[in-house]
């Protein structure tokens, strides 16, 4: 039985500045760090990689897991583009929030990237959201449930 979504794995070349900006501006805390070394049969055999060597960290906000991958081997490299949100694959990570406004901007004057200001809901709507992104260019999207019986969920 599939019970639900228990986290979303990013790999960066700069984990040091993704763990900075999710536990510094985004609220994650660090649960869990380790690393592993070449030679690892079993993880090689998890993640379809040859002598993969890796950090990492995992992060919680509430009920949330993220975690964060620096590959050694294969190195992690940044990526050439941006990335679409309509080019296949997982697109976005989603965040749920309270007051939508004072977040974008509380984020926005930190520095991060919108693609536009939150628009306001249009009728018919029960949320409102923005897209964002991190300093690696992946997607974040603020979601604002402002009904009860949202198909959704309800507020935090």
């Amino acid at each position: 039985m599939i019970h639900g979504i228990h986290h979303v794995a990013i790999a960066t070349p700069g984990a040091d500045v993704l763990l900075a900006f999710y536990t510094g501006l985004m609220g994650f805390e660090v649960v869990a760090s380790g690393s592993w070394e070449q030679g690892n049969r079993s993880l090689d055999a998890m993640t379809g990689l040859s002598d993969s060597a890796a950090d990492y960290h995992v992060l919680r906000l509430g009920s949330s897991y993220l975690e964060l991958f620096r590959y050694h081997n294969p190195q992690t490299r940044a990526a050439q583009e941006r990335r679409p949100v309509s080019k296949q694959g997982i697109t976005h990570l989603c965040l749920q929030v309270t007051d939508i406004e004072a977040e974008h901007a509380r984020l926005a004057a930190a520095g991060m990237e919108f693609h536009a200001p939150p628009a306001p809901c249009v009728q018919g709507t029960r949320h409102r959201a923005v897209y964002g992104r991190d300093p690696d260019g992946n997607v974040i999207e603020l979601l604002e449930i402002v009904t009860q019986n949202h198909p959704f969920g309800t507020h935090i």
